[in-house]
């Protein structure tokens, strides 16, 4: 779903949405960002790349870093938790992944991203997706898929 339309969605229901991104480092909001208005549903976001952001300013906790990684879907659904809990929206989104052009430490392949979802007084969900392309190719292919993810949610109530 394109942004335009999750912007009126989310207009139309007076809901708000805040953005954790670690890999698309700001795109996810540089694109909600350019819908005219956006500041009616859009107040900003956290880029959490490294150096212990997702902790210390999202709240996630060591043992989802430890144990579960920051390529994962557990880590994704901290994030987008911990950013709308942090700005007090009804939704959160979050994108971590593998933008090449080096796989990195998780050992998964180039490409892998986990996106999160957390809804206010509702079920946080994540999603796995794979991208082929090059750095920037990647990054656009999970900004868009956070962006559809949340729309697809929205399009069902």
């Amino acid at each position: 779903m394109d942004v335009q339309k999750v912007a009126e969605l989310l207009l139309e229901r007076k809901e708000t949405v805040s953005v954790a991104e670690a890999c698309t480092c700001g795109l996810v909001g540089y694109i909600l960002g350019s819908v005219p208005g956006a500041s009616q549903f859009f107040p900003g976001g956290v880029i959490a790349y490294t150096g212990g952001l997702k902790q210390n300013i999202l709240g996630v906790s060591d043992e989802i870093y430890n144990s579960k990684g920051t390529v994962s879907s557990e880590m994704a659904i901290a994030m987008a938790r911990g950013v709308r809990e942090l700005t007090n929206t009804n939704y959160g989104i979050s994108t971590t992944g593998i933008t090449g052009p080096a796989a990195g430490r998780s050992g998964l392949p180039i490409g892998t991203f986990f996106l999160g979802l957390s809804i206010k007084d509702g079920q946080d969900i994540s999603a796995e997706i794979r991208v082929t392309g090059d750095r920037d190719e990647n990054k656009q292919g999970a900004a868009q898929a956070v962006i559809s993810l949340l729309g697809d949610h929205l399009n069902t109530l």
